[in-house]
């Protein structure tokens, strides 16, 4: 749900998006907020530019700002042209700003939501990508980046230790640098009847500057969804694991919508070794009265976290 509005200059596009869908998401399925205020702060705004043959050449690039009350992220890149058969290559910079809400906030509301201290990532990131040419169901996609991570407070001050002492970055200064190998790949099988979705994630630190992390971290999920009738059963497994240097905003986190249902993200705990089984049983209960479909759902879940 939003509001968009296009407007040509030249041979360039500029895309003004306003996207209310995470904001109402987040009021449908989670319990309602003590503080008015947080609902509202899931409202993201973006300016897209678009430009399709920059240098004449069909070469495109693309800037996106995204700005919300507590998060921004902005994105250039710049894509050669190159047959359909090929690798398609992209040059990206990307700064994020998020709050580090997974490993260093607090549960809040019975733990059904996680609260900032104050603490947030400043991610600034430049690489090549390359994307697979989708064959079939499967996508795959590899990419190498320098990231410059940051931990600061809400008024933009540089910090290296949380309001328990502990430390922010891997490194104990006040950033942590690093070169990242990382490689991607999916399967998506979806039906009207059923859906089977693959995604496995290997990131591997390379040395290659002083005082860069190396790791290993190793992430795949899988899910399966069956409709039952007017029902629904949805299975998935998620595990995960890093070897190495391991800076604490890498750690696996579990809680949240996408791990444990009901907990924060985070509230139930994080660690370099991770194991998360759901089953969530729908059934939708049809009002008569109104067009409105509301779900139940039965919840099944096993958690493993190794710090």
């Amino acid at each position: 749900m939003g509001a968009q509005q296009s407007v040509n200059a030249g041979k360039a596009k500029v895309d003004v998006h306003v996207d209310l869908t995470h904001m109402l998401c987040e009021a449908l399925l989670l319990p309602p907020m003590r503080n008015s205020g947080a609902t509202f702060s899931q409202i993201v705004g973006r300016i897209s530019l678009k430009h399709p043959s920059l240098f004449g050449r069909s070469e495109k690039l693309d800037v996106i700002l995204d700005k919300g009350i507590n998060e921004s992220n902005a994105v250039v890149a710049f894509r050669r042209p190159r047959p359909e058969w090929l690798s398609q290559q992209s040059f990206v910079i990307q700064h994020t700003m998020t709050p580090e809400i997974a490993v260093h906030g607090f549960p809040a509301d019975n733990f059904t939501r996680s609260g900032s201290r104050g603490i947030n990532l400043s991610r600034l990131s430049l690489g090549v990508e390359l994307n697979e040419p989708a064959t079939s169901n499967w996508t795959s996609g590899t990419s190498v980046k320098f990231e410059h991570i940051r931990p600061v407070n809400n008024v933009g001050r540089s910090i290296a230790r949380d309001h328990d002492g502990f430390p922010l970055t891997c490194s104990g200064n006040l950033h942590d640098n690093m070169i990242i190998l990382k490689q991607e790949s999916g399967y998506a099988d979806v039906n009207d009847n059923s859906f089977l979705k693959v995604n496995f994630q290997m990131e591997q630190g390379l040395p290659l500057v002083p005082k860069s992390l190396t790791f290993n971290r190793v992430k795949c999920a899988i899910s399966k969804g069956i409709k039952l009738g007017p029902t629904f059963l949805v299975t998935s497994l998620t595990g995960g694991s890093i070897v190495g240097d391991m800076a604490p905003y890498q750690a696996f986190a579990i809680g949240g919508l996408g791990s444990v249902r009901g907990y924060g993200e985070g509230a139930v705990g994080a660690g370099r070794l991770c194991l998360v089984a759901n089953c969530e049983y729908t059934i939708p209960l049809v009002c008569m009265q109104t067009p409105f479909k509301f779900i139940t759902r039965t919840l099944v879940m096993l958690y493993i976290s190794r710090n």
